[in-house]
Formats: C-alpha cells, structure tokens, sequence
C-alpha cells in the first residue's frame, strides 16, 4: 500500500483543520502510519509459518491458527487506518466544490460580482457539518475497531503457550507464538494512539459546538443591540453617551455691541 499517497492527499486537509485535528493527523502518522509501516509488518511478518504445534497431524496446524487468529493484525490495523483517513477527503472534496461554485458564479456574472462566499475554506454551512460528521465517523471507526481487537482476541495479550483442541487435532496440543512479547507490545502501542485520536476527536467536536455557539450568542446580542438603538433613534430620545452639538454662546464683544 502506498502509505505516502494517502498522506500526500491528507495533507491539504491542515489548512482547513482545527490545532486539534492537526495534531491528530500527526499522531495518526507518526505513531500509526509510520510505526505499522517500519516495525508492526516486521515484527508480525508470516506469522502462519512461525506459529508452531507439538504435533505432525496435517491439518492441525492450520486449524489452531485460524482458531486463535481469525484475522491477521496487521490486516484489521491496515483496514482501520484506511476507513480512519479517508472520510478526511470529504473536507477537501467540499472545499474544491466550494471553489468550482464560485469560479462558475463569477464567469457567470462577471468579476465584480457579490461572492457566494466569503472564504471558501471557512468552516461554515453545510462545510461545518461535513467536518463534524467526519469526526463523529472517525470516533465510530476506531472505536469499532478497538472493540473489535479486543472481542476477536479475548483481549490485547499473547500468552507464549496456547491450547488447542480443534479437529482434526488428535488431542490437546500445545502451540507457541513466535515473539509474543513484541506484538503484545505493539499491540497495546497501537489500542493508546487509537485511544488518543478518540479522545482529541471528542475535543475538536466540543471545541466546534462551543465556538459555534459562542458566535451564535454574539450575533443574537449584536442584532439585539442594534435594534434597539434603531428604535430608540426613531422615536427621537436622546442616546446617552452622543450630544447632539450645540449652539456656541456669543462672545463678549458681540454682546456689548
């Protein structure tokens, strides 16, 4: 997979991200992408041929691993990286849409015309909630599968001896996992930067909600105010804080005159 692909694509998603969805873009690439791509396909590597039973019934092998490994981990991560990015696409997506509205509005009716909008990248309308839907999806995909890790697995261990009682297996048998240490390690590595991007997920939909309330507050008190003023303008009352300008009194010279 092209890892540097995606995140050549991904990179333009900055200029329209919050400082928390910058900072999970780079820890989704520099302590996911980067440590699946150099360490966690090394250290698994075919780990089929290095999963090991005390028995030569044929068939047994393969059965035990399929029993304790119904799915590779470097599968299920490589899968949850790729649903995890690419509902970041949709933000640049929208804005590139945004900018093709425009262009077509302006050839429209000319360059002086009123602009459909003031900033193409602002997170604003329809482009606010596609962003915070694609948070809201991001938190359900690694949340899925972080529960999914640990309901396949029975939990993010690796026990260095393991029983099984498949068939065709003629008994109990006792299989070994090959460098169960490092990928418990790994493991666990990947579940905390998961667990991480959930939470800065959660942030950056609060820290959107609050600020658009925020502003939301603002403009009613600024409507508010306004109309006020207009109407107290219009019935003729005098606005405290603006004197009307006065005649001058006349000068000494004059009145002697």
């Amino acid at each position: 997979m092209n890892w540097a692909f995606l995140q050549g694509l991904l990179s333009g998603v900055n200029k329209y991200s919050t400082v928390f969805g910058r900072v999970w873009l780079s820890i989704v690439f520099l302590f996911r992408v980067l440590v699946f791509v150099v360490a966690a396909e090394k250290v698994w590597g075919d780990e089929q041929k290095d999963f090991k039973c005390n028995t030569a019934q044929p068939g047994c092998h393969n059965v035990c691993y399929d029993h304790f490994f119904p799915v590779s981990h470097v599968r299920l991560w490589a899968l949850q990286l790729i649903f995890v990015t690419c509902p970041s696409l949709l933000v640049t997506m929208h804005v590139a849409y945004r900018d093709d509205r425009e262009r077509k509005h302006r050839l429209k009716y000319g360059e002086n015309c009123r602009t459909l909008y003031l900033n193409t990248g602002k997170k604003r309308g329809g482009l606010w909630w596609t962003y915070v839907l694609t948070l809201v999806f991001k938190i359900g995909v690694d949340t899925t599968f972080v529960y999914l890790l640990y309901h396949i697995y029975e939990g993010y261990d690796f026990p260095s001896l393991i029983k099984c009682e498949q068939k065709p297996c003629p008994n109990k048998v006792d299989c070994f996992i090959a460098r169960p240490t490092e990928k418990r390690i790994f493991t666990i590595f990947m579940v905390v930067t998961s667990l991480a991007c959930i939470l800065l997920s959660i942030f950056e939909i609060v820290y959107l909600i609050g600020k658009r309330c925020r502003e939301c507050c603002v403009s009613i008190h600024n409507s508010r105010h306004t109309t006020k003023r207009t109407l107290i303008e219009s019935n003729g009352i005098k606005i405290p804080g603006k004197s009307s300008p006065e005649t001058p009194a006349p000068s000494y010279s004059l009145v002697t005159s």
